[in-house]
C-alpha cells in the first residue's frame, strides 16, 4: 500500500505530507483546490512526463516522494535486483523524484539512482491509475483484449503466441529482403563483399599486433637517438670508472670494515649490496631491450607499410582489430547467403511454414480459451453493472476469428445494452460518459479479484452521476477497498461517506501567496465537509443533519 506521500514545491503545493490508510481513501475539496496534485504527484513517481513547469513559482526544484509498504516483495525485489538497486528493507520501498528549474532531474529508488523506465516498471507492479478520460481506453480493441486476458489469466499463453508471431514476422521480413533484390544488385553485393573479404584476409590482422608494430616502428625510426641515450645511462650505471655500481662497490668494502666498529653498519652494507643488485638488473633490462634495436631501413619500411595497412582497415571496417574481425565474419555470412540465395529461400520458406504452423496452433488454442473466458467475463461485468444501477443492463463480449496480429488471432468487441429491449451496441457508440464511467468501474471491480496490483487510484470515476448511483459507486469502491488500497478523488458526498479515511484538499492565501494543503478529516470536520458537498459553503442545520445521517448509515 501507499503509506506516505510527500510533495514539495509542486504546482500550488508548498509542502504536504500525507499518511494514507488501507482500504478506501477518499479525497475531496472545492473545484480548483488542487485535488489533482495527488494524481500528478503519483504520475511523476510512476514515470510520467514531468518538466520544470510543474515547479512552484519562486522555487528551484520540486520533489515528490512516496513510501510503499509492500506485503510480498518477491516481484519488486526481483526488478530492483535486475537493475542493480537496493532491495526493500522490511517491506518498505521509497521512491523519490526531483525536477529542477534547470530542467535536470533525479530519480531515486531505495537510495539508488534509477531511470524513468525503472519508475514505469515499478508503477506497473504497484499502482493502477484511472483518470477522468481513461474510460475512453475501453473503446480500444487492444485494451479490451488486455482486460479479457487479465481476467482469464491468459497473459502467459498470449506471450507464447506473441513470441511465435514476432519470429514469423522477422522471417518474412528477411525473406522479402533476400527475394526482393534484383540479380544485378545481388551480383554487385557479391562483388563488393568478395573484395572486402579478400582485402581483410590477405592483410591477416591480428589482435594486439597493431600496437606492437606501432611501438617497434617508433623505436626503429628513432634507433640512433635511443642508442645514444641508453649508452649514457649504461655508462652512468656500470661502465664508467665513476659509475654508480663502482661507487656502491667501494661503499660496500668500507661498510664491511665499518661493521666491525659499528653494529648498524651491517644493515647499511646490506642496503648497499641490494642497491648494487638493482643497478645490475636495471642495466641488464636496458641492454636486453636495446640490443635488438637497429636502424635497419628495410625493417622500418616493412613496419611503416604494416601500419598503413592497419590504418586502411580501421578506416574502412572498424576502429579496432576485433571490430575488423567481427566485420569479416559478417561479410562471410552475408556472402554465403547471397551466393546460396536459392537454398536460403528454400530454407526460409520451410522455417516460415514451421513457425506459422506453430503460431496458428497456439493462436487457435488461445482463441478457444478466450471465447470461454469471454462468456464468464460478460456475466461477471453484467452482475457488477446491476449493482451500479443498470438493473436490466446486459454486457456481452463478441469474440471472432481474424487474421494473425500481435494481439492474437481474435477480434474482440465489448457490447452493452443499458436498458431492457434495446439491442447491444459497441461501447464506443454509448454517448453518456456517466454510463461509460460505470462500465469502467465494473471492469476494474472484476479485475480487482484477479489483479495483484496493490494500489488503485480513481480520479472522478463518479463524473456525471449522482443520487443513488453515487451511493452505488461508493459502495463498489468500498468493496474493492477490502482487497486493495483505493485512493478516490470525488465530488460526490455519497462516495465520500464510504471512505475508510477522508482527506480534504484546501486552497488558502498565506502572505499573499496561494497554496494548497491536505488534511485528514475526523469527527465533526468530516461532517462539515460532507455538508459542504451537499449544500455548498454556507452550512445549514439541514445539511449538517443530513451529513450526520449519511455518515451514520454507512
Amino acid at each position: 500500500m501507499l503509506q506516505t506521500l510527500r510533495v514539495r514545491n509542486f504546482a500550488l503545493v508548498e509542502d504536504i505530507c500525507v499518511d494514507f490508510r488501507s482500504g478506501l481513501n477518499v479525497i475531496t475539496g472545492e473545484t480548483g483546490a488542487g485535488k489533482s496534485v495527488i494524481m500528478g504527484a503519483l504520475g511523476m513517481l510512476m514515470g510520467e512526463r514531468a518538466d520544470k513547469s510543474l515547479i512552484r513559482s519562486g522555487s528551484e526544484q520540486c520533489v515528490v516522494e512516496a513510501v510503499f509498504q509492500v506485503g510480498d516483495t518477491k516481484c519488486i525485489d526481483a526488478l530492483l535486483d535486475e537493475v542493480g538497486l537496493p532491495p526493500c528493507d522490511e517491506g518498505l520501498l521509497v521512491v523519490r523524484r526531483t525536477i529542477s528549474i534547470s530542467g535536470s532531474g533525479r530519480n531515486i529508488v531505495n537510495d539508488g539512482a534509477a531511470t524513468i523506465q525503472v519508475l514505469k516498471r515499478i508503477g506497473e507492479i504497484l499502482v493502477d491509475m484511472h483518470g477522468p478520460y481513461d474510460h475512453q481506453s475501453l473503446f480500444r480493441p487492444e485494451f479490451q483484449i488486455d482486460i479479457l486476458d487479465a481476467f482469464g489469466g491468459l497473459r502467459d499463453s498470449r506471450g507464447q503466441y506473441q513470441e511465435c508471431y514476432r519470429n514469423w514476422r522477422a522471417l518474412q521480413v528477411k525473406r522479402k529482403a533476400l527475394e526482393g533484390e534484383s540479380d544485378q544488385e545481388i551480383a554487385r553485393q557479391i562483388e563488393l563483399l568478395a573484395y572486402q573479404k579478400k582485402e581483410i584476409e590477405e592483410a591477416e590482422p591480428k589482435e594486439g599486433e597493431d600496437a606492437a608494430v606501432s611501438q617497434e616502428q617508433n623505436a626503429v625510426a628513432n634507433a640512433q637517438r635511443i642508442l645514444e641515450l641508453t649508452g649514457v645511462v649504461r655508462n652512468a650505471l656500470m661502465e664508467d670508472e665513476q659509475s654508480v655500481f663502482t661507487g656502491l662497490t667501494v661503499a660496500q668494502k668500507a661498510l664491511g670494515e665499518l661493521a666491525t666498529l659499528i653494529e648498524a653498519a651491517q644493515v647499511w652494507r646490506d642496503d648497499a649490496r641490494l642497491l648494487a643488485v638493482q643497478v645490475q638488473e636495471l642495466n641488464e633490462s636496458i641492454d636486453k631491450i636495446v640490443r635488438n634495436i637497429e636502424g635497419e631501413p628495410r625493417r622500418l619500411e616493412w613496419l611503416e607499410e604494416r601500419m598503413a595497412t592497419y590504418h586502411r582497415l580501421k578506416r574502412k571496417y572498424g576502429a579496432t582489430v576485433p571490430e575488423i574481425l567481427k566485420y569479416l565474419a559478417h561479410v562471410k555470412l552475408r556472402l554465403g547467403e547471397l551466393e546460396n540465395r536459392g537454398q536460403q529461400l528454400v530454407a526460409l520458406d520451410a522455417e516460415i511454414d514451421r513457425v506459422q504452423s506453430e503460431m496458428t496452433r497456439k493462436g487457435a488454442a488461445l482463441g478457444k480459451v478466450r471465447r470461454q473466458v469471454a462468456s464468464r467475463l460478460a456475466k461477471s461485468i453484467t452482475v457488477e453493472l446491476h449493482h451500479l444501477g443498470f438493473l436490466q443492463g446486459v454486457f456481452s463480449v463478441q469474440c471472432e476469428e481474424c487474421d494473425a496480429s500481435l494481439l492474437g488471432m481474435d477480434k474482440l468487441e465489448f457490447l452493452f445494452a443499458p436498458n431492457a429491449g434495446e439491442p447491444a451496441q459497441p461501447l464506443r457508440n454509448i454517448a453518456s460518459s456517466g454510463e461509460i464511467s460505470r462500465v469502467m468501474l465494473a471492469v476494474k471491480s472484476i479485475l480487482a479479484d484477479h489483479d495483484q496490483i496493490p494500489v488503485l487510484v480513481f480520479d472522478e470515476i463518479d463524473a456525471n452521476v449522482g443520487g443513488a448511483m453515487g451511493t452505488a459507486i461508493g459502495r463498489k469502491l468500498e468493496h474493492i477497498g477490502k482487497r486493495h488500497q483505493v485512493l478516490c478523488i470525488t465530488h460526490l458526498p455519497q462516495v465520500a461517506m464510504c471512505g475508510k479515511a477522508h482527506y480534504a484538499v484546501i486552497k488558502e492565501l498565506v502572505v499573499n501567496r496561494t497554496r494548497t494543503r491536505i488534511v485528514e478529516l475526523n469527527g465533526e470536520q468530516r461532517v462539515e465537509e460532507i455538508a459542504r458537498m451537499l449544500g455548498g459553503r454556507d452550512l445549514t442545520s439541514v445539511t449538517i443533519k443530513h451529513a450526520r445521517e449519511m455518515l451514520a448509515a454507512r
